[in-house]
């Protein structure tokens, strides 16, 4: 698979990962359509890539998912195609469980999983009428394992994985692939802007995420599990996949491993 001329579709892609792939997928030759709920960043996002005349714009918001079929029906508009729908967008978390208010718990559900699916929803008739079509979507490591302070934010990207994976097998025959990308820790504002538990930002960086990967470096990597259109890939430190592993073929070490873990 090649990137030039390429429809992509990306979206939070006013800052971090989305902006880095934003701007990687733009010096590969795509043509990109960008959003987020913030226009004025996603034209700064647009005036760093190589091409910005093939760089569209609109907004939207993920929690406002009963809204959305209307903003693909006019992103589908722009280059009269979409060919890849990056899924990035979403809100994490740092609370305990005890602490979290359950409108923060829906709110973390409404954007991370009933945002993209409803997103997924409205362009998945356009990949069947094509015969072809790519839906990657940014989940985490933490939606393979859950970790304390995550509880809502790694059953949003759990979550992901159910629905994803029952979508590629239902679509096989449509030449529909699905991409999940699961990053560790990447050094974004996604600690600042985590939601705490009565719902307000945690305005703070933690350190393991300002010790995670470069955006830059990630979105690279990601390119690259696009083009080759993995099922599946782990993007973050060894430790981390570490634990994806150790979960997977010896739970009950992970269970010891995970209270030790520092994720902050």
């Amino acid at each position: 698979m090649s990137f030039n001329n390429k429809v992509i579709w990306v979206t939070g892609a006013s800052s971090g990962i989305g902006k880095a792939l934003a701007i990687e997928l733009s010096n590969q030759n795509a043509k990109l359509i960008l959003s987020s709920r913030n226009k004025e960043d996603l034209e700064i996002t647009k005036s760093e890539c190589k091409i910005p005349e093939d760089v569209k714009i609109i907004t939207l918001d993920y929690e406002d998912y009963t809204n959305l079929k209307p903003i693909a029906d006019e992103a589908l508009t722009f280059f009269g195609r979409i060919d890849v729908l990056v899924n990035n967008g979403g809100i994490s978390q740092r609370s305990l469980v005890k602490d979290t208010a359950i409108t923060v718990d829906k709110r973390i559900i409404d954007i991370n999983y009933l945002g993209v699916v409803a997103l997924t929803k409205a362009i998945l008739p356009h990949f069947i009428e094509n015969n072809a079509g790519h839906f990657v979507t940014t989940t985490s490591i933490v939606g393979k394992i859950g970790t304390p302070l995550r509880s809502s934010y790694a059953a949003s990207k759990h979550a992901l994985h159910g629905f994803f994976d029952s979508l590629r097998a239902e679509h096989h025959n449509d030449n529909i692939a699905i991409t999940l990308v699961c990053p560790g820790f990447v050094n974004t504002n996604i600690s600042k802007n985590a939601l705490t538990g009565d719902g307000s930002p945690q305005q703070k960086m933690d350190k393991a995420t300002a010790n995670g990967i470069q955006p830059e470096r990630f979105a690279k990597l990601m390119a690259t599990a696009i083009k080759n259109k993995k099922e599946e890939v782990y993007i973050a430190g060894a430790k981390e996949k570490l634990g994806v592993y150790v979960k997977r073929f010896i739970p009950k070490l992970f269970s010891v491993m995970v209270r030790k873990l520092s994720v902050t």
